[in-house]
């Protein structure tokens, strides 16, 4: 199924096209395809991949990750080349039906959270001009606010992919270190790069993630888990450093919506990751920094285009030496190790993900300290191999006027739908079906189908126990021949045994992962089994079922065809 049909593909072209020529962003985008180019461009996708997932997607792509046939300049005019071949990111996206229409503007060489450190022009805020959009990822973030293209990729090292999300009101999805590649992608700390996504919601940036999540090279554990528990117990900061009163009242609206849609609030101390998170660029860990770029901008002109702020980062970060660079790294896993004490009692962890939203001359006049301060509740993630969703959780009006306000679900790795089902409950104000997201479709290895036809369904009283090994619904089911039957349990639950003189009864089918299911098979009770059953689609799956011997003298309910409808007649 495709994202789109072809005219509506054409038509939101079209349509694109004109809000870009009358927006008068033109900081938005370094490079952009013309409009007789662009849909030359998507009639050649439906010719080739008239079915693919993505085909009529329109997405831009930020300029220090390579697309072929356009060109890279990572915001710095001398730095220029042709990319001859796609990112890693951008080729799965592409074999998925995505039209990348244009590369857009960034903090230059994705060195600041601003969008001001660019020779291409400071990139705006999509509402109030004279904010900023906030960074390295400004322009791909703004291109989706304003309505350019669907979805745009950025890159996040300290933030990136987060503070332009929450700045300007929609999503961005960071994933766990090496789930996406960073192949073809110019670094800027190499060991905490990541490739990210923004859009308007939370099912399209899934949506993406999971298409270009499959370039990664890092190994998925067996104990992934692919959702929150019903009742996921959410970390709160006990200290909010840099927020205003009007602010701190915002995150505390986004906490009490998030506890009354089922989460658990546990108070922690974030002091220790805000403390650690200062390494980024106060230690010998910003001589990544330099080995990234330094080679370059060390001996360049004055004509190469060189941010003087960027320059002096990276210039300033070849002083360190290889002895010092290990010995940050050794005080950084301490440090690591003490701040995620704090999180063994949480599922997930919500933070602001900006403290304030400054505008482009405040920015001008203190261009290291806003920046720093912009990056409080962001800079530790990656250095702490961190998985996070920003999502949008309303406004807040303080003296500057109203601006956009966001949080974002930090997690541990590989707890990327945790994370993301966390979030979503905020977007969707409800609690999640447990789909699983991006995560469960990415699973390949490490994880079951099992299918259920009772108490463990999708809201009765055991689904819990499926919810907190980290399952995934999957879809509704039925089987081929069985019976059923009403066993005389606490809490009430039914038999399902084959049977040639059967019927279809209703169940559902739920994703595990190994170490899940080991769990859920561990605490099993009598005189339930998990065994083969055939489904009406003819497969043959693991799922319930029960001794023989329990269903002497049980009422048998095979004429309601499922358990819900076995309830709903009793009610």
């Amino acid at each position: 199924m495709t994202y789109r049909t072809y005219e509506e593909a054409i038509d939101t072209l079209e349509t694109m096209y004109r809000i870009i020529a009358d927006a008068g962003r033109d900081e938005v985008f370094i490079s952009l395809l013309s409009e007789q180019v662009a849909r030359a461009e998507m009639e050649k996708i439906y010719e080739l991949l008239p079915d693919a997932p993505l085909s009529g997607l329109i997405l831009a792509v930020k300029d220090n990750i390579d697309v072929e046939g356009f060109v890279t300049t990572a915001a710095c005019p001398g730095f220029l080349y042709e990319a001859e071949v796609d990112a890693g990111a951008v080729g799965k996206l592409k074999e998925a039906g995505a039209l990348v229409i244009g590369k857009t503007n960034l903090d230059q060489f994705a060195t600041g959270l601003v969008g001001t450190r660019s020779p291409y022009g400071a990139v705006r805020d999509a509402r109030r001009p004279e904010f900023i959009s906030g960074g390295s990822s400004s322009g791909s973030a703004s291109a989706v606010a304003l309505g350019f293209v669907d979805a745009a990729l950025g890159t996040d090292t300290a933030g990136s992919g987060r503070i332009p999300a929450a700045l300007q009101g929609i999503v961005g999805i960071k994933a766990t270190l090496g789930v996406v590649s960073t192949d073809g992608a110019v670094p800027a700390s190499e060991s905490y790069d990541c490739v990210t996504v923004f859009a308007s919601d939370l099912d399209l940036a899934e949506t993406v993630m999971g298409c270009m999540s499959t370039s990664g090279e890092r190994t998925w554990p067996a104990d992934t888990r692919m959702t929150a528990p019903l009742t996921p117990a959410l970390g709160i900061p006990s200290d909010l450093p840099e927020l205003s009163g009007e602010w701190r009242r915002a995150f505390d609206r986004a906490v009490r919506e998030f506890g009354d849609l089922g989460c658990e609030i546990k108070t922690i101390d974030l002091g220790p990751s805000i403390d650690a998170a200062k390494m980024l660029y106060e230690s010998a860990l910003v001589a990544e920094r330099y080995e990234a770029v330094g080679e370059y901008i060390a001996p360049a002109s004055s004509d190469a285009g060189l941010d003087p702020t960027v320059e002096g980062i990276v210039t300033a970060a070849g002083r360190w030496t290889g002895t010092e660079v290990l010995a940050a790294q050794r005080e950084l896993a301490r440090r690591r190790t003490a701040a995620m004490a704090e999180w063994e009692c949480v599922d997930a962890v919500l933070v602001p993900t900006a403290p304030f939203h400054p505008t482009i001359e405040e920015v001008q006049a203190d261009p290291v300290g806003v920046n720093a301060r912009m990056g409080t509740y962001t800079n530790f993630c990656n250095l702490f191999d961190l998985c996070g969703v920003a999502v949008p959780a309303g406004e807040v009006t303080d003296a500057t006027g109203t601006a956009q306000f966001g949080v974002t679900v930090l997690a541990r790795p590989f707890d990327d739908g945790v994370a993301a089902d966390i979030a979503g409950r905020l977007l969707r104000r409800e609690i999640s079906d447990a789909d699983g997201g991006w995560v469960a479709k990415r699973q390949g290895a490490h994880s079951h189908t099992i299918t259920v036809f009772g108490a463990h369904l999708r809201g009765q009283p055991l689904n819990h126990q499926l919810r907190d090994c980290g399952a995934a619904f999957i879809g509704d089911v039925t089987t081929a021949n069985h019976r059923l039957y009403a066993l005389d349990t606490a809490p009430p639950k039914p038999g399902l045994v084959p049977a040639d003189d059967g019927s279809q009864i209703a169940g559902e089918e739920w994703l595990i992962s190994s170490a899940g299911l080991g769990s859920f098979l561990a605490g099993l009770p009598q005189p339930m089994t998990m065994g083969e059953v055939v489904l009406s689609d003819g497969r043959h799956v693991l799922g319930f079922s029960c001794h023989p011997s329990a269903i002497d003298g049980a009422r048998d309910i095979t004429e309601f065809g499922g358990w819900r409808a076995f309830l709903q007649s009793e009610s």
